[in-house]
């Protein structure tokens, strides 16, 4: 049977995916809930999923995240705002004619195995329809993780995927504002409150310290000197963390907290501006939040504070609604992630055992996610066309877990590095296992 194939989502895993299948002249349907391409990189996205807040550049580096065969305009600086990923979405769904083949404001709500392969997907306009092979390309930055506390906070307390800007949807001028967490959002927004004309008091909340890493290094941005993958990764963690600390120094020299860790042992905390605004005396450091009483905020090292607004940049939970029970009580509940976040697969790609599902795009990929799909659609269209094969279910496992050990040994172990690869590392073993499967399709056809 000729593959029929339905995608889920047009955020940028989505749309590489369908530019691939349409080269192998696959033949596929793809749905997305919202009105436009670019996922989490449409700002305002009417879906409510995206996490875009009104100031932000992304933190990878124009060179690192532009496709292969796409190149990004010239023009664009070396950490774009938001309107400029987003409009390079839109300009690679149109110069590759993809854009009529995408089903906007219609979300898949349900996908269910069918006895003897394939998927039955029903869509929310209420039709339902059939498919051989089903690819989850939704992202995993739309479900926010809220962190539990004891008591009542008196102020206001929002996930920081509901910030927009110091105004919306809270007027944050003159007030007490504690930041939870110290990723890439936390920094963003706590540098942009942190201006004294704007929060009364910025705090930051963390149970750990971070190393802040800086954008550029002697005027260039620092991802396009990342190590090769032809390094042993030890001698390039090295050299990194060497790098690292000569460049930035003790990260209590600046007021914050020292890591309990090694630099690159973390997700990179990447920001340009956070360092001087700790330094300065705009932010002040907490220990983690223990729970509230009002306005009072209690910590766990015993000290409490005064606030008015808690923004919780606390990450996100990896959720498939579509996996979950529907009206006859059925569900997929084997493809779900488990309660430590964790959810290995092939490749960082398939789940073993189960066929037919491809998952694109879903990892915490350094230095970016933006073009992860792009290479990975490259084994799922040659294993759609069989001129690749999969190696055995038990050979999966082993080579997923030998992967998985490989790719989070350098990281300390915490639910945010549950999917962390290192995206030279994975493109060099996926080429790699490509051709493995290549030659293994070309014997059993032989």
């Amino acid at each position: 049977m000729s593959p029929r194939v339905c995608i889920i989502g047009a955020g940028c895993s989505g749309i590489t995916t369908a530019k691939r299948l349409a080269e192998f002249g696959i033949d596929y349907d793809q749905f997305e809930l919202s009105d436009d391409v670019g996922g989490n990189w449409y700002f305002r996205n009417p879906n409510g999923r995206s996490a875009v807040y009104e100031s932000l550049h992304i933190d990878t580096s124009t060179a690192r995240l532009q496709f292969e065969d796409f190149p990004a305009p010239a023009d664009y600086p070396d950490f774009p705002h938001h309107t400029l990923i987003h409009d390079y979405f839109r300009a690679y769904v149109d110069e590759f004619g993809l854009r009529d083949k995408i089903e906007f404001n219609t979300g898949v709500e349900r996908a269910a195995r069918r006895e003897g392969g394939g998927w039955e997907v029903t869509l929310s306009t209420g039709e339902t329809r059939s498919y051989t092979d089903l690819v989850v390309a939704n992202g995993h930055h739309w479900n926010p993780s809220l962190p539990t506390y004891e008591g009542t906070f008196a102020g206001d307390l929002i996930h920081a995927h509901a910030y927009v800007n110091p105004f919306e949807p809270i007027e944050i001028r003159g007030k007490r504002v504690i930041v939870v967490g110290m990723g890439n959002s936390a920094m963003d927004i706590a540098s942009e409150l942190s201006n004294r004309w704007m929060a009364e008091k910025l705090y930051v909340s963390a149970r750990r310290g971070v190393w802040v890493l800086p954008k550029y290094r002697n005027g260039i941005a620092a991802d396009k000197v990342m190590a090769p993958p032809d390094i042993p990764r030890e001698v390039g963690l090295a050299a990194g963390r060497a790098l690292i600390k000569e460049l930035v120094g003790s990260m209590t020299n600046y007021g914050l907290p020292e890591p309990d860790h090694e630099p690159l042992s973390a997700h990179p905390s990447v920001s340009a501006d956070f360092l001087t605004r700790a330094g300065s005396g705009d932010i002040h450091m907490l220990a983690a939040i223990k729970g509230f009483d009002g306005h009072t905020v209690h910590l766990v090292d015993g000290t409490s504070v005064e606030a008015d607004v808690v923004i919780c940049a606390t990450g996100y939970e990896m959720r498939f609604p579509f996996f979950d029970a529907g009206p006859d009580g059925a569900g997929e509940a084997d493809l779900h992630p488990d309660s430590d976040h964790q959810y290995p697969l092939f490749k960082r790609m398939i789940k073993p055992g189960v066929e037919n599902l491809y998952f694109l795009g879903l990892a915490q990929s350094s230095p970016t996610i933006v073009n992860l799909a792009e290479q990975q659609s490259k084994l799922l269209a040659r294993l759609l066309t069989g001129e690749y094969a999969l190696p055995s279910v038990e050979d999966q496992v082993r080579i997923m877990e030998a992967d998985q050990a490989e790719h989070t040994a350098q990281y300390y172990a915490a639910p945010r590095h549950t999917i962390q690869i290192d995206f030279a590392r994975y493109v060099v073993d996926l080429l790699a296992e490509i051709e493995a499967g290549t030659a293994r399709a070309a014997n059993q056809n032989a």
